[in-house]
C-alpha cells in the first residue's frame, strides 16, 4: 500500500499510540516479529514529533500472567511471551518513550486475551478525557495487535493514520501483513509515512 504524499500536520486533538514495542516481539524474543526491531527508530521519529508539540502519547503492552490463556500450555496459539515484570515484557531498550507517556497494559487476567489496546483497558476513557479525535498508530504486530487496535479506534469514531513505515507483521501465513494493511485501509485508516509528517 502506498502512503499519502500530502503533508500531514499534528496538533491539538491528535495522539500517538505505540503498540506493543516489547522485547519478546523483537528478534531474539520468544514471539519475535521478523524485522520487528526496524520499527523502533521510526517510532522514535514520531515520538519526537509528538513530544515536541506536547501531544498525548500512549504505549500499549501485553502484560500477561504466567498462566495466560494465549500460551500453548493453556491451549492457546502462542509460546509464553510478555509475562508481567519480565525482561521480555519490557519496552524495546532503544524506544525513546518520553516520561509523560501513558502505558496501557492489556490481557492481564489469565482467562482473557486482548489484541486491541482498547479491549479491557481504560484507553478509550483516557483519550476522551484529553479531547483526542485523531490517532496515529504504529508498532507490532501489523496483523494482530495493530490491526485490532486500529479497528477498535475506527469503530469508536476516531480518525486514524496508520504509520506504514513503523509496523511489521508476524505473517503466520505469508500474506497476513499485507492483508491486514489492506483491511485497515478499507475500513478507513489513512496510510502515513514519516516523510510527510509536517514539522
Amino acid at each position: 500500500m502506498v502512503a499519502a504524499t500530502q503533508k500531514v500536520g499534528i496538533g491539538p486533538g491528535d495522539a500517538l499510540i505505540v503498540v506493543d514495542a516489547q522485547n519478546d516481539f523483537l528478534p531474539g524474543g520468544s514471539l519475535a516479529v521478523p524485522a520487528g526491531d526496524e520499527v523502533v527508530p521510526v517510532l522514535n521519529r514520531y515520538l519526537g514529533a509528538f513530544h515536541a508539540k506536547g501531544l498525548p502519547i500512549f504505549a500499549t503492552r501485553d502484560w500477561h500472567p504466567v498462566n495466560h490463556c494465549s500460551f500453548k500450555a493453556q491451549g492457546g496459539p502462542w509460546p509464553p511471551h510478555c509475562v508481567a515484570g519480565t525482561a521480555g515484557a519490557a519496552f524495546a531498550p532503544g524506544l525513546k518513550l518520553p516520561p509523560e507517556t501513558t502505558t496501557i497494559s492489556k490481557a492481564t487476567p489469565p482467562d482473557k486475551d486482548a489484541y486491541s489496546g482498547f479491549e479491557g483497558t481504560d484507553l478509550e476513557a483516557r483519550l476522551r478525557a484529553q479531547g483526542v479525535r485523531r490517532l496515529f498508530i504504529g508498532g507490532l504486530a501489523t496483523d494482530y495487535c495493530v490491526l485490532n487496535t486500529v479497528k477498535d479506534a475506527l469503530n469508536n469514531g476516531y480518525e486514524v493514520h496508520l504509520l506504514t513505515d513503523a509496523i511489521r507483521a508476524v505473517n503466520v501465513q505469508p500474506d497476513d501483513g499485507r492483508k491486514a494493511e489492506s483491511q485497515m485501509q478499507r475500513l478507513g485508516a489513512r496510510p502515513l509515512h514519516h516523510a510527510v509528517l509536517a514539522a
